[in-house]
């Protein structure tokens, strides 16, 4: 066992004063920092009124919303008349077509209707003087016959009474609801309804084999077209889902994207070698540049989108345009700070030769910065692809208008679903060929 003297020790305290004689931030600099963290979540809690916000949240709809993106509901109306007779009705845009022969609608001998909401468990049963709604495992009856709609026993939780309207509650299956005169359903279906083909398709409600037969050696629906480019057409122009429309927008975002990119880097690219200090030796045009290009990143691609709407009108101009002045901002920065980091020994090697200005960035320079200029580039180019979808939703174009009008409906989550799938594989495409481009040129391996 080694011991050290007094002197030995007082010798290594001079030598590592800083493991002996701690500062107050090297002691404690961790937990101030955790009481900070701590104090300063409080406040965001105060601040939001947390609280509050989560108790008065409507957390329902999340669930209403999301059943909407997956799923889509059939609306018979049944109106009692007064001699008795029940006549069915279907919204005007009905899924089921404009002639609709459902198989779970039933029509009995005694001349009530029954529909059923989801299989056995869940039944409505229509008749002139009672609607029964069976459920849960109970069967309520709900006497019609009256001036308002009455629940003939007890009230179970999922059904909510009215002055003139009875409500029933089926959880995601649907819901009924009934008057003295009508009786209302909604039925929900998992899935997309029509997604190949709308309601006024030749195609229409047939069996997939049937329309395969059809398009292959089946004889011409139409005889000046061919049942292949009818079929075609009916899908573009579906409707309901608009398929030829949302591609068109989506192609309209991802040129948007990429000539706004292009734009910016064309017209950055110059720029920076006059920013740079390094290579542009004119202090006051460095910070004028640079000034610049501040000024152009600064404010939001939303914003210039919003001004540009105004100047140019809606459309894919003005979010081309939008992301160009964004850019010519962003990277001209980026381009400058790499030009200011280059290694100058290759660009002297080159300059000592006697060759021109040209001659000593072509050889010089860019061998350095290429890599790092196109790989920039690209993450710009795939983050653009996302920023344009923002920027249509204010009438820039591209899809990010179309996504917008179908969210201000509130009824047609399912197309927003549709375009959402289509943004984030666009969004996994590029993203994916940028990465590969970028450690391509950088020379690393991706992961």
């Amino acid at each position: 066992m080694t011991v050290i003297d007094a002197n030995r020790m007082h010798e290594i305290e001079t030598r590592y004063p800083e493991y002996f004689h701690r500062s107050l931030r090297q002691r404690f600099g961790g937990l101030m920092i955790l009481i900070a963290t701590l104090l300063y979540s409080l406040y965001a809690v105060w601040f939001f009124d947390l609280p509050k916000l989560f108790a008065e949240a409507h957390w329902e709809r999340v669930g209403i919303y999301l059943s909407q993106w997956v799923s889509y509901d059939v609306q018979p109306e049944f109106r009692i008349g007064d001699d008795g007779s029940i006549d069915i009705r279907y919204p005007r845009f009905s899924p089921l077509g404009d002639n609709p022969h459902p198989d779970w609608l039933v029509n009995n001998p005694d001349g009530s209707i029954t529909v059923s909401i989801s299989g056995t468990s869940r039944t409505v049963t229509v008749s002139k003087s009672e609607t029964i709604v069976t459920a849960h495992g109970v069967s309520v009856p709900v006497d019609v016959s009256s001036g308002a709609p009455e629940v003939v026993g007890p009230v179970p939780g999922w059904i909510t009474v009215y002055d003139d309207n009875v409500l029933a509650d089926l959880g995601f299956a649907g819901n009924v609801s009934i008057s003295v005169d009508r009786v209302k359903i909604r039925k929900r279906f998992i899935g997309w309804a029509n997604f190949i083909f709308d309601t006024q398709s030749s195609f229409f409600d047939k069996p997939v084999g049937e329309v395969v037969s059809l398009i292959v050696s089946g004889p011409r629906i139409k005889s000046d077209q061919s049942n292949l480019s009818l079929a075609f057409d009916d899908i573009w122009n579906n409707s309901e889902w608009q398929h030829g429309d949302v591609w068109t927008k989506l192609f309209q975002t991802i040129v948007m994207a990429f000539l706004g990119t292009l734009l910016g880097a064309l017209t950055a690219f110059p720029l920076a070698f006059l920013a740079a200090r390094n290579i542009t030796p004119n202090r006051l045009l460095n910070q004028v540049l640079k000034r610049f290009f501040d000024f152009l990143r600064s404010v939001d691609m939303l914003i210039w989108a919003l001004f540009l709407t105004r100047a140019f009108g809606p459309g894919p101009l003005a979010g081309s345009g939008a992301i160009f002045l964004t850019e010519t901002g962003t990277l001209g920065k980026l381009y400058s700070e790499g030009l200011e980091n280059i290694d100058n020994k290759p660009r002297e090697g080159v300059k000592s030769t006697g060759a021109q200005t040209v001659l000593v960035h072509r050889y010089g320079i860019m061998p350095q910065i290429v890599p790092v200029f196109v790989s920039q580039t690209l993450y710009q180019w795939e983050s653009n692809v996302r920023g344009a979808t923002i920027i249509g939703a204010v009438g820039a174009g591209g899809i990010g208008l179309k996504l917008w009008e179908a969210m201000r409906t509130n009824a047609n989550w399912e197309n927003v679903a549709y375009m959402v799938i289509l943004i984030l594989i666009v969004v996994f495409i590029f993203d994916t060929a940028s990465n590969a481009l970028r450690h391509r040129l950088m020379g690393t391996k991706a992961h």
